[in-house]
């Protein structure tokens, strides 16, 4: 999992685990805390079930956290262990069903969730591995590329770089375009980001058509503000910044959901 993830916490202790009292519960919070903490996930909640035995689903907490993974209202159900959530392997195949039909994922803190047999997961994770690598590998060697060409002085786009010398009216035009483009960018606020239709109508007021003679497109204006922010660290960071906010005002619906789940 990736990204801004919201995600529920859940943590047990059975009757016969009461003697560690608050303590275990406490214990299960913390690490699992630290684990979404350490993956980038937002925590919405910690549900709990205190003194409650796992041979069944017949437990408040457990029911709360199906009726969310139900509702699709979390990316993600985090135990610390496996025999947290069940000791049932009925009751294991319900929770994974469960997990497959909403695209919610069970994650174990301290083990990996295996929906058919440890053989065919390991296999899994290393088919995604070495996909993740390729295409890691493949990003890197075309910036590294890029990177080459852009310091010949040789155009890489459609859109020539600023500061690069265009030798033409068309590619003159361009360069300013995307000047107007990058201020607008760092002139963002938080509160008041300007989408790239707004960029585009900006453009066209102020006269400036693509090097084929057409007005600019948001998807257009997309492709430049990319291609800033692959050498202008400024314009990178702000993008990044954006990003972040959109994904926190996203996540704010759902994590009202959730907490009145918890709450009802």
């Amino acid at each position: 999992m990736n990204d801004t993830k919201l995600v529920v916490a859940y943590v047990r202790v059975s009757t016969d685990e009461q003697a560690e009292g608050r303590l275990g519960l406490d214990a299960q919070i913390d690490r699992v805390t630290a684990y979404c903490k350490a993956r980038g996930w937002t925590l919405a909640g910690v549900v709990e079930d205190a003194g409650v035995s796992a041979k069944t689903l017949d437990r408040a907490g457990i029911q709360r956290v199906l009726k969310m993974m139900n509702a699709k209202a979390v990316d993600a159900v985090v135990a610390l262990k496996l025999d947290r959530l069940t000791r049932s392997m009925v009751d294991l195949h319900t929770l994974l069903k469960t997990a497959d039909r909403t695209g919610v994922a069970l994650v174990s803190v301290s083990e990996t969730l295996d929906t058919s047999s440890a053989a065919g997961r390991l296999m899994v994770n290393m088919m995604a591995a070495i996909a993740e690598w390729e295409r890691e590998t493949i990003g890197e060697r075309t910036s590294q590329a890029l990177q080459v060409k852009r310091k010949r002085g040789e155009r890489v786009g459609r859109h020539a770089a600023i500061g690069c010398d265009a030798g033409e009216g068309a590619r003159d035009s361009e360069g300013a375009a995307l000047e107007l483009v990058r201020k607008v960018v760092l002139a963002q606020e938080g509160a008041a980001a300007v989408s790239f239709r707004c960029i585009a109508a900006q453009l066209e007021t102020n006269g400036y058509t693509s090097r084929s003679g057409t007005r600019y497109t948001p998807s257009t204006v997309s492709s430049m503000v990319r291609r800033l922010a692959e050498t202008d660290a400024l314009v990178k960071a702000a993008m990044e910044t954006q990003r972040t906010i959109r994904a926190h005002r996203e996540l704010q619906p759902r994590l009202a959901l959730v907490q009145r789940m918890m709450a009802a």
